[in-house]
């Protein structure tokens, strides 16, 4: 009776060994949405958004670990005391490191015309977890662009080294070559400044990554407040694109979370492992504003297309670098 109890027991127990193995969705508490994550030497950091009303939105915090499971929260590595033109609605940062330092590009004020201050802004660090400071006292891009609202920026490192913004709100993407030092723009070519590379059904959060020599472009689609939040992507030969829309590869589960969208990725290139770091509504929120933070295991067919990704309560599996 003792050894079937024992079993039993251990039964019950296993579950809770398997789920300690995995990251569970959300990966930290809290309110936070559109997620950057990106690996520094041998720690995963993701840098979200706030989410909250838009005047509490005037500081950001990150979180870094070493596995996936332990989470460590650095918070208010940058606030709008440190960025004087900011005001609110500090959103979607960008982040990237560059001759020993770490530049993290963020959205602020929610800007809806060029008369209004606000737009994507710079900030630069010594470590990851900051403190950081504003790069240049000013907005790096303030005033709207073939259409573009300048919020959603994400910063590409091509594979010759060129750095390159891509951003845009109001259903329009521009990319622009960034100089050397962030401090602005280089045209392209023909003079121009900002190209816009908008594919079909595109409406925010641009994000970007080579694979075997493939330029992937995703984003997503529809209202970042309702159940209808996706993420589609486009493949094309160069950062320009053209880009022809392919499909979605996140959605929704009405039986786990509703309005996913608005992510990054990671590649763990020693496995050769593909995760999607994005942001969900817990099932029955009515509240746009409660958007919580997860992340699944991201896979390709043989073509080389993205399979559409499971969202899960699980998470992925404990990995450490």
């Amino acid at each position: 009776m003792r050894l079937n109890r024992f079993i039993i027991a251990l039964l019950f127990a296993f579950p809770v060994l398997v789920n300690a193995q995995t990251s569970g969705n959300p990966v930290f508490p809290g309110w936070y949405a559109d997620p950057e994550a990106v690996i520094f030497g041998k720690t995963y950091w993701i840098y979200p958004t706030y989410s909250a009303k838009y005047r509490e939105q005037v500081f950001m915090d990150a979180f870094s670990s070493k596995d996936f499971i332990t989470w460590t929260k650095h918070p208010r590595i940058i606030d709008t005391a440190a960025v004087k033109w900011a005001k609110k609605a500090m959103w979607a940062p960008s982040i990237t490191q560059k001759d020993g330092k770490y530049y993290l590009f963020f959205g602020a004020n929610d800007i809806q015309s060029d008369q209004e201050v606000g737009g994507i802004g710079v900030a630069v660090a010594d470590k990851p977890e900051g403190p950081y400071k504003d790069h240049l006292g000013k907005p790096l891009v303030d005033k709207f662009y073939n259409k573009a609202q300048p919020i959603d920026q994400f910063v590409f490192k091509d594979k010759d080294g060129q750095y390159y913004l891509i951003y845009g709100g109001w259903s329009h993407c521009n990319i622009a070559k960034l100089n050397s030092d962030f401090s602005g723009f280089v045209p392209f070519a023909d003079g121009t400044t900002f190209k816009e590379i908008t594919p079909e059904g595109y409406t925010e959060g641009p994000f970007m990554f080579i694979r075997n020599g493939k330029y992937y472009f995703m984003w997503s689609e529809g209202g970042w407040t309702g159940p209808d939040y996706f993420v589609a992507y486009a493949v094309a030969d160069s950062p320009m694109g053209p880009f022809k829309r392919v499909g979605r590869i996140l959605k929704q589960d009405p039986a786990i979370a509703t309005g996913a969208g608005h992510h990054s990725i990671m590649h763990d290139a020693k496995k050769d492992l593909w995760y999607i770091v994005y942001h969900r509504r817990p099932l029955g929120e009515t509240d746009g504003n409660h958007r919580v933070t997860c992340i699944d295991l991201m896979t390709f067919d043989k073509d080389g297309m993205i399979n559409p990704v499971k969202i899960s309560k699980e998470g992925v599996k404990k990995n450490k670098l």
